[in-house]
């Protein structure tokens, strides 16, 4: 039956108001989306931040430290970020981003209506809306989700309106830049320079398309496509190759291009930056302690407050040379895993190993005094627990990871008691390495010991050891200088006494030399080159122990508590690394002392200069003396215990520890070397210190506790346990040629007095006393020792 009009009309009365109610209820829609986008902008909603902020986002900054050959050695930060301009950005970096990102963000203006569209219809299976700017937007101001879908909307409105207020801030190219300076890459990689540095050991402009893609590819999920995690290298692969696919979607990349990089697996150059890891460990925490007092004295004029040393963004330029300290660590490494190796097995035999040549008390009484040194100790201790009950935890077994140098990353899973850990840990020998250029001053590298995560001690310049026969050439030097001595001046070898009463001597002293070979006469040369305590004690006898406690003065030793004995002939005062380095760059430096520099500038994060260093540099010996001085010390690498340097060793064979030497480190250096080997009493410590014109570098090797030692003079004089770590180096060194250490002779001064040519020294005896070094001084006093 056919509708009626009336009914008709009544049907189309309500569709009227349908329409009407339909509208009505859009606009209230639209007025209240604009009420709420109006109120947030009011900052009904929270504070929103205003045109200052946007333009300096609150942001924490690493302080960088940068070699002098210009590479990143690591960074002090509570964030670890270190941003970089869009001109530093690889130009496939950037449009692998946008393509896989956001493909029209050249083109909208921060919101892009078509994902948004297509996210709301979808509901987001075919992908979400958030543009790079909006990502930024919540890098940078936006809360945390709420689980709220009310708050959650709200949150949203006001991304939106940061994401406008950035638009307008922001060129495009700025907002790629901040973006991906903002982005946590893990592994302590805050921003796209530090996952550069961490993950591939490069500057961004340096990566190539397929690390660039693997970046890109972290911006998704950073832990879940993490190339480093072996639970996630899989999926890091994928993910990368779907960056690819991106590329070619946006004709950035060809088919081609895209089927060959896919078949190429992630290659990563991973380092990291922990404080406690990488490279130039102990160098970083040294500066670190350093800096700490030269930013309490600064003060930032954006903040008047002292700048802060963590987020800052200070940048450090330093005098060590990126490349040298890789070589001394892998020499270090080389060297010390064998040597330990070594002495675990002669230890052995040990019943008191790690410990030789102490009682049992004694012992006792030196684990008890490291217990108390511990970390655990002084936590424990702080929180007020009792004696007796934290010296009861030190021999309760608990899980612990330690340092092994056979293990996978050098450390090992185990259980223990603490105790047990502190002798275990004991048992390790220790080194230092440092190298400077004695010409400016400036220290190329720096190993303080051989892993600071588990051995936080600096050999280099906190730990002060007895120097030994490496001492001696400032007694030399104080001879030839008072005396005018020539180095081809000869001395009968036989046993001396410095009688009770001279020189201070409480009793007679009579030094012996390890061999007992007497009966010689030797030059001067020869004396130093195979370290003659019996000539020493002449020399001593002759110049007195304080013009030669002077001399170390002079040349930067700390002589506070160096006694005026004529045992010092040997080595007995205690010494820093780097004092020694210091004072042998004077002789390899005609005479010139340069204080040892670190850090040549410090500028903020904005390139402004805050710090310049002013050279420290001072004349300390005469040239001729330091000439004949270096003279005398080349003789230890051409006839003394240096001479492995040259090729001809004279290593004992029978063992696997000297078998590798031999094999891994034919040295065969024929430039001029200039030297000093040093060994301690019962070969508690092994010095080497060598140097060539432009290069002066020492190592030290030995037991934390004097104590631990090898029993032989075999295995621990300075010529097995420390030499071949400066041979190792140098050999390194010398092989990269960019480097341009000198293989030249040592600069000759002009008018040189004294007769270095033992073969015209010989032919000129009976001639100008001052020519052959034989003064009325010197004549009088060689015949009451002869």
């Amino acid at each position: 039956m056919a509708a009626t009009k009336a009914q008709i009309g009544k049907e189309n009365e309500e569709k009227k108001k349908n329409i009407s109610l339909f509208w009505k209820l859009y606009a209230l829609s639209i007025g209240l989306l604009i009420l709420l986008f109006l109120l947030a902008a009011w900052e009904v909603f929270g504070d929103l931040p205003d045109h200052t902020a946007l333009e300096n986002p609150q942001t924490e900054l690493a302080t960088e430290i940068v070699t002098a050959d210009g590479k990143t050695l690591g960074s002090f930060y509570n964030e670890n970020r270190k941003p970089v301009k869009f001109d530093d950005l690889p130009t496939h970096l950037v449009d692998a981003l946008v393509s896989t990102e956001d493909e029209r963000f050249w083109d909208h203006s921060g919101i892009d209506g078509y994902g948004t569209t297509r996210a709301a219809v979808y509901l987001g299976s075919k992908g979400g809306a958030s543009t790079i700017t909006q990502q930024l937007a919540k890098l940078y101001f936006t809360e945390e989700a709420s689980k709220n879908k009310l708050v959650r909307g709200i949150q949203k409105i006001r991304e939106w309106i940061i994401t406008s207020r950035l638009e307008k801030q922001y060129t495009k190219e700025e907002i790629i830049t901040q973006y991906l300076n903002e982005f946590d890459f893990l592994k302590q990689a805050i921003g796209i320079r530090s996952a550069a540095n961490i993950y591939f050991g490069k500057e961004p402009k340096q990566l190539n398309v397929s690390e660039s893609a693997v970046l890109v590819a972290m911006l998704k999920n950073p832990r879940q496509f993490n190339p480093y995690r072996e639970i996630s290298k899989e999926k890091s692969l994928q993910r990368r190759n779907q960056v690819f696919v991106q590329m070619v979607r946006n004709n950035k990349m060809t088919e081609e291009v895209k089927d060959s990089l896919k078949q190429i697996p992630i290659k990563l150059d991973y380092n990291s930056a922990s404080h406690s890891e990488g490279m130039g460990t102990y160098f970083r925490e040294h500066l670190r302690s350093e800096l700490k007092s030269w930013a309490k004295d600064h003060i930032n004029p954006e903040t008047g407050e002292p700048f802060n040393l963590y987020n800052d963004g200070l940048k450090i330029n330093v005098t060590i040379d990126h490349r040298m300290q890789k070589m001394a660590e892998e020499a270090v490494y080389a060297h010390m895993e064998r040597l330990q190796a070594e002495f675990d097995h002669q230890q052995k035999r040990n019943k008191t190993a790690p410990f030789t040549d102490i009682t049992d008390e004694q012992i006792e009484s030196t684990l008890r005094s490291a217990m108390k040194r511990s970390e655990r100790w002084r936590q424990m201790k702080a929180k007020g627990i009792k004696e007796a009950d934290i010296v009861k935890s030190f021999n309760v077994k608990t899980d612990m990871t330690v340092f092994d140098w056979k293990a996978e990353f050098r450390e090992r899973d185990t259980v223990m008691t603490p105790m047990d850990s502190i002798r275990y840990y004991k048992r390790f020998l220790h080194t230092g390495l440092m190298s400077l250029e004695p010409q400016t001053g400036h220290v190329k590298a720096w190993v303080g010991g051989i892993n600071h995560k588990h051995f936080k001690f600096d050999h280099v310049e906190t730990g002060r050891r007895q120097a030994g026969s490496t001492f001696k050439p400032f007694l030399y030097s104080t001879a030839i200088d008072l005396l005018h001595y020539s180095p081809c001046k000869e001395y009968p070898d036989g046993e001396y006494t410095i009688p009770a009463g001279k020189h201070g001597n409480t009793k007679d002293w009579t030094p012996k030399d390890s061999n007992g070979d007497y009966g010689n006469l030797m030059t001067l040369q020869e004396a130093l080159a195979k370290s003659k305590n019996t000539i020493s004690a002449r020399l001593m006898d002759q110049v007195g122990p304080q013009p030669v406690i002077d001399r170390a003065a002079q040349l930067g030793i700390n002589i506070e508590n160096i006694d005026a004995v004529p045992s010092l002939a040997l080595g007995t005062a205690d010494v820093s690394l780097y004092e020694m380095v210091g004072a042998y760059g004077v002789f390899a430096n005609g005479g010139i002392y340069n204080t040892p520099v670190l850090v040549t500038s410090i500028e903020d994060k904005n390139g402004t200069i805050l710090f310049q260093y002013v050279p420290e540099s001072r004349d300390v010996m005469n040239p001729e003396t330091a000439y004949v001085t270096v003279s005398l010390m080349e003789g230890v690498t051409r006839i003394g215990s240096g001479a492995k340097l040259r090729g001809n060793s004279t290593w004992a064979a029978g063992t696997d520890f000297y078998k590798e030497v031999i094999t891994d480190y034919p040295y065969d250096f024929k430039n001029d070397i200039a030297g000093k080997t040093g060994t301690t009493q019962n070969n508690s410590d092994g010095w080497f210190m060598g140097m060539v014109p432009n290069l002066v570098t020492g190592v030290w090797v030995g037991g934390e506790d004097r104590s631990v030692h090898f029993k032989s003079t075999k295995y621990g004089q300075g010529a097995t346990m420390a030499l071949p770590i400066w041979g190792s180096f140098m050999k390194r060194v010398y092989a990269d040629e960019t480097l341009e250490v000198s293989k030249e002779p040592f600069k000759k001064p002009e008018n040189l007095s004294i007769e270095t040519d033992c073969d015209e020294y010989q032919k000129n005896q009976g001639g100008d006393p001052l020519k052959t070094g034989n003064s009325k001084n010197d004549s009088s006093n060689e015949l009451d020792m002869i």
